[in-house]
């Protein structure tokens, strides 16, 4: 990068980092977990709250991703052009970032309820060993949809201290989900991940198996919003929202085949924002209606 490069403002830079515009995948289940939790409206402190955990939590585990795999991403022509790799960032001003970002968390942490005070270690831990999972395991994918699962989940706990089994099918529903997706995302970089000696789905069994997997998730993701449902007393709104989920896995899995992947951007990023923000819609709906 020449000395002339006109570079983007800084806070902007950040932004790309983190892609910031995907936090509305994991962001709309959060609210999920904590409107179901009490079965109404959460009151405005905890909803402030668990929306700058959340924005913590995704800003410190994106960042950290692109630290750890920096290298990688130098090497790959898709990944060449992001921050740390072209050199718009330096590691320092990205390790920094995530120090600001794990201190938003925690002060967020802190005021929910108690029991989270004890509990954050948790996803931090998840955060850090999922981009070097991936250089061992294809199980890699199944880890990073478990780490996003923990939204709902802790949405809960921060607002009731309690983790019922209801929670934790909200959770298996959103990890199954987001690691159906992930099996989509593993067929842009087959090519990159063997040269690199990377697991993915994709190298362990193909592009037809990262399709079986990816479609066995998502039935999964809706049997476990089911499982959920008739444990909760939910309403209309929440099965039309179960139902239009269903819909719109349906149709995302329609997008593309294994022999046609021309439209896999918008099968992996259009559609799952669209699912999550019209299942969190259903779910105000349920509460509120």
């Amino acid at each position: 990068m020449t000395a002339t490069t006109t570079l983007a403002p800084l806070p902007a830079r950040f932004a790309r980092l983190v892609k910031i515009e995907h936090t509305v995948f994991a962001l709309p289940f959060a609210y999920v977990g904590a409107f179901l939790a009490v079965d109404g409206v959460p009151s405005g402190h905890d909803l402030l709250w668990i929306t700058l955990a959340m924005v913590g939590a995704r800003s410190l585990a994106m960042a950290l991703n692109r630290l750890i795999d920096a290298r990688i991403d130098a090497r790959n022509p898709r990944t060449a052009g992001r921050e740390l790799p072209s050199g718009q960032l330096s590691v320092a001003q990205v390790v920094l970032f995530c120090l600001a970002s794990l201190a938003l968390f925690l002060a967020a942490v802190w005021q929910l309820d108690p029991i989270v005070r004890w509990l954050w270690p948790i996803p931090v831990i998840g955060f850090v060993v999922y981009p070097y999972l991936k250089r061992y395991t294809w199980l890699c994918h199944l880890w990073l949809g478990a780490v996003d699962g923990l939204a709902p989940v802790g949405a809960w706990v921060a607002i009731t201290g309690k983790l019922p089994w209801q929670a934790w099918m909200l959770g298996a529903a959103v990890a199954l989900w987001v690691a159906g997706f992930d099996f989509f995302y593993a067929l842009f970089d087959e090519e990159i991940d063997r040269r690199e000696g990377l697991q993915s789905i994709v190298t362990r069994f193909g592009v037809r198996g990262a399709f079986l997997g990816a479609r066995l998730a998502h039935a999964a993701t809706v049997a476990c919003l089911v499982a959920a449902g008739l444990g909760l007393d939910v309403g209309a709104f929440y099965w039309l929202g179960v139902a239009v989920v269903a819909a719109l896995l349906a149709y995302e899995h329609s997008l593309v085949r294994p022999t046609d992947l021309r439209r896999l951007d918008t099968a992996f990023f259009t559609m799952n924002g669209v699912i999550s923000v019209a299942f969190a819609v259903f779910i105000v709906l349920d509460v509120t209606v």
